[in-house]
């Protein structure tokens, strides 16, 4: 019998990017690297080979921002790493006049690497988690925004940061989730991944919640109702042509997102695309219910609460799909 390769491990979607990064540091000059006084195994390595290219800003994210692109008007490829929420709202004007405004005018390469998507900082409440980071980044007209959903494709985007110019966000989940993808393989080049096909409705997720739409789609199945599901991983980028033609190749599209609902996320993203695009399938957005919470719980647990765990998915589609059936 030929022997089967080992099936891949889950990693830190950080730890997988940031060894890409050092290995290429070792080579590439241009690359310099900025931290808000965050770090890792990984980047203490980094540290000790290349010391005048690193640099350590402290608990400042908004000088972080500063820096990195007066560094990328000098020519480096930045790469500026933080805690998501402190990242993206800590220091949003920042972020919006050094980086998207000044990237009109003067070319740059600034990737913003933000640690914690969702939920993934389950312990630390609110202040640390992190749902409205995908509305703040699409709202900015220049700005690249990336949302893997496991290692390979955090590792991946590596070469889409060094070789497009312009501000870039990567939301990387601070748990390490079970691979999808295989180690070293190219990314699709139309900014997404169908991971299932399926007639009866299409999920289309992002970051963390594709796992759970493939759960949510493993049941579905058992019930006779054929879904697939879309990792949207470019949330800019994508082809939108071959993303509505793989939504139209169902009867119903659901989003699927670990922010809140309804406020210019993921699903405002493909409620604008159906609009333009003239798509005539129902759409059911879904997203965290509520505002913010305190509980303490696992993740699990704090995603049933607000309407995005496994369980309640199933519910909300299921209901859904029938609403459909009966018209």
């Amino acid at each position: 019998m030929k022997p089967q390769p080992p099936t891949p491990r889950p990693r830190p979607m950080r730890d997988a990017l940031l060894e890409r990064i050092a290995e290429a540091m070792d080579h590439d000059p241009a690359l310099f690297f900025v931290s808000a006084d965050f770090g890792s195994p990984v980047l203490d390595r980094i540290r000790a080979r290349h010391p005048d290219r690193f640099v350590n800003v402290g608990i400042a994210e908004q000088n972080l921002i500063n820096v990195s692109a007066g560094l990328a008007l000098e020519g480096y490829t930045v790469f500026a790493y933080a805690i998501a929420p402190f990242l993206t709202m800590r220091c949003f004007e920042q972020i919006r006049v050094s980086l998207a405004l000044l990237s009109t005018v003067r070319p740059m390469n600034v990737n913003l690497v933000g640690v914690g998507a969702g939920f993934s900082y389950v312990v630390s409440g609110p202040t640390h988690q992190c749902y409205e980071d995908l509305t703040l980044m699409r709202a900015l007209p220049n700005m690249t925004v990336y949302s893997p959903a496991d290692h390979a494709t955090a590792a991946g985007l590596f070469d889409a940061c060094v070789d497009r110019s312009g501000p870039k966000y990567l939301r990387l989940d601070a748990q390490p989730l079970p691979p999808l993808h295989p180690e070293a393989a190219p990314l699709p080049p139309g900014g997404f991944y169908t991971l299932r096909p399926g007639r009866d409705l299409c999920f289309v997720a992002t970051g963390y919640m594709v796992h759970t739409a493939l759960r949510v789609a493993d049941r579905l199945e058992a019930e006779g109702i054929a879904a697939a599901v879309v990792d949207l991983f470019d949330l800019s980028g994508f082809d939108a042509a071959a993303l509505c033609a793989r939504m139209s190749a169902s009867r119903a599209v659901v989003s699927l997102e670990e922010g809140f609902r309804g406020r210019g996320g993921l699903d405002a993203l493909l409620f604008d695309l159906r609009a333009r695009h003239a798509l005539t399938q129902p759409m059911l957005n879904l997203g965290v219910e509520g505002g913010y919470r305190f509980e303490l719980g696992s993740r699990q647990e704090l995603h049933e609460q607000v309407s995005i765990g496994e369980q309640a998915v199933t519910a909300r589609v299921r209901a859904f799909v029938g609403d459909r059936q009966q018209d």
